[in-house]
């Protein structure tokens, strides 16, 4: 994966710089518009993508991991909100979150703690939220609906699962019962160095693949069968969902791609980047390699349900 990530972001910073060249040589407006969006999603997410990966490492690398269980209630209703609030001042992009979550739980985290906290983390850490101001100038409605909407079904995800959760539907992690070897401070520093290598390269490949698909998005679906969709908003919202799952965009940078989609509504493109970071084909892969397929199937579908009624219902009421 890592490998493929390099190849990708090498594939995106040519494309960036020589695709004015190559849109000039081969012009056709299709083409001119096609390096016009890719471009300009890839050029606004890499910094952000960047900064994001940065603050993971160094909260995976320096912060001991017991300082979340020290300060989660031991009721897991109660927890679960705590654990969904923290998100937003621990910056990690969604391909971190599951292998945290599962190390939470190890530690004795209850699960439906860890899974709030695996959803609202890449969703609304201030990473994500900068982002998206960035994204959407001018529009402070559509930061405050995402982290509304986020945070809202990372919590009653994670009530969900205190009131249906079945064990037999998580694979159990085995709970860690030593301290282990302590860790040096070369030691943190190099496992900084390999958890920022590797964010940075996983993710970034992946934005690299959101843009393409967004320009292409934008470019070969004919107008006609937009507007069976733009014009109505369930349709709309309904198809960006979809859309936000098959793109697997990062969510450090996803805000560029949806502001993108200018041809949706609002509520549309606040249901993408609700979604994305939650629910999206490399995060499903994930569960089910970390906590099994039965969970994952369960969990995701749950969640999707979940974060597009929030987006509509927020959507309603802010945009």
């Amino acid at each position: 994966m890592v490998v493929g990530g390099v190849a990708l972001i090498t594939i995106g910073i040519a494309a960036t710089m020589v695709g004015p060249i190559i849109a000039i040589q081969l012009y056709t407006p299709a083409v001119a518009a096609w390096w016009t969006v890719f471009t300009a999603v890839v050029v606004q997410g890499v910094p952000f993508l960047l900064l994001g990966t940065v603050v993971s490492a160094a909260i995976g690398a320096f912060v001991p991991e017991r300082v979340f269980t020290k300060v989660l209630p031991r009721n897991p209703a109660l927890a679960v909100p705590v654990a969904g609030v923290a998100g937003v001042v621990l910056p990690g992009c969604e391909c971190a979150s599951v292998p945290v979550a599962d190390s939470l739980m190890r530690r004795g985290v209850a699960p439906a703690a860890a899974l709030a906290f695996l959803l609202s983390a890449p969703a609304i850490n201030p990473v994500v939220l900068v982002a998206t101001s960035i994204a959407f100038p001018g529009q402070p409605a559509m930061v405050l609906g995402r982290l509304v909407a986020s945070l809202a079904t990372a919590v009653v995800m994670g009530w969900l699962w205190v009131r249906f959760g079945r064990e037999e539907w998580l694979r159990p992690p085995k709970r860690l019962t030593g301290s282990g070897v302590p860790k040096t401070g070369w030691g943190r520093l190099l496992e900084f160095r390999a958890g920022l290598q590797h964010d940075f390269l996983h993710s970034g490949g992946f934005l690299v693949l959101g843009a393409a698909a967004a320009a292409t998005f934008n470019i070969a679906v004919p107008r006609s069968v937009l507007d069976l969709f733009t014009g109505s908003g369930w349709l709309s919202v309904l198809l960006l969902a979809v859309l936000a799952v098959v793109l697997c965009v990062c969510s450090e940078a996803d805000a560029f791609v949806a502001a993108s989609l200018s041809g949706f509504s609002p509520m549309a493109r606040l249901a993408f980047m609700v979604v994305g970071p939650m629910v999206d084909l490399k995060l499903i892969a994930l569960q089910a390699g970390t906590f099994g397929r039965a969970f994952a199937v369960r969990f995701s579908a749950a969640t999707w349900v979940v974060a597009v009624v929030s987006s509509v219902l927020v959507g309603w009421w802010l945009l």
